[in-house]
């Protein structure tokens, strides 16, 4: 069993977008197991790259308000949630009582509660968005995932991200960039990176994984039902990027942060 140590003691600079999700947390956790973007296109992705979860010892890497955490302990996960925002943890710690650990940690810090090979799986959705380093992460996935483990996140498609911002971006930087978030009741402008597309496989390689699919979903027939006017648009044009990858079963971790 890892030993498990919060290392928000260790903060310096705040996570790019704290601020944000400081005036989100309680709206946000009230409108997310709905909000169709989230509950019938993201969420759906994502668990469909999922294997079994059912004694399996799971981290939850960035789990804001909790639904992924909870969803994982139904299906019989043994589920370490962290996050950096204090009110997603607290929220998260309401959600899930006492069926899941939920720590404040940042996942551009050292992740010292756990110990090598200790996790089955990473499930990290739509948070990577918010690291700059994407390769110190992924090496401490690859440290803490056991061998034949796996990672699977979701990120704001690299091409949606550029042509939003292509009169001012340079593709091939890694770039902070702005959204304004109209759909959590007042507008908020929340920062994060946007990247190439090779700037988002590469990291996972050199850091010892093997990327076993991609996936770029297409709406479901609830998100057409709850959010009409978004579904066809989401048919022509992609607005999440999934991946799965796997640590090779002899793999060795890859140090050197």
């Amino acid at each position: 069993m890892a030993e498990h140590k919060n290392n928000d003691q260790e903060l310096g600079k705040p996570p790019i977008a704290q601020a944000a999700y400081d005036q989100l947390a309680e709206v946000y956790a009230a409108r997310i197991e709905t909000k169709p973007h989230n509950a019938y296109y993201e969420r759906p992705a994502t668990l469909s790259l999922l294997p079994d979860v059912n004694g399996k010892r799971v981290l939850d890497a960035g789990c804001g308000p909790g639904v992924y955490a909870e969803i994982l302990v139904d299906l019989g996960g043994e589920v370490i949630a962290m996050d950096a925002n204090p009110s997603m943890v607290r929220l998260a710690q309401a959600r899930l009582k006492n069926t899941a650990q939920v720590l404040l940690a940042r996942l551009d810090r050292p992740l010292h509660f756990l110990v090598d090979e200790s996790i089955d799986i990473v499930i990290s959705p739509l948070v990577m968005d918010y690291i700059r380093d994407w390769r110190s992460v992924f090496v401490e996935f690859n440290r803490i995932l056991i061998p034949g483990g796996l990672l699977v996140f979701s990120i704001e498609h690299p091409m949606m991200k550029y042509f939003d911002h292509y009169e001012t971006s340079n593709y091939y930087a890694v770039e902070q960039v702005s959204y304004t978030w109209r759909g959590f009741g007042t507008p908020v402008d929340v920062p994060s990176y946007r990247r190439s597309i090779s700037a988002t496989i590469n990291p996972l390689i050199e850091a010892g994984f093997l990327i076993e699919k991609v996936l770029e979903p297409l709406p479901t027939e609830d998100f057409k039902k709850n959010a009409p006017e978004d579904y066809e648009k989401l048919c022509r044009e992609p607005c999440f990027f999934f991946i799965r990858c796997s640590k090779p079963p002899s793999s060795a971790s890859i140090t050197g942060q």
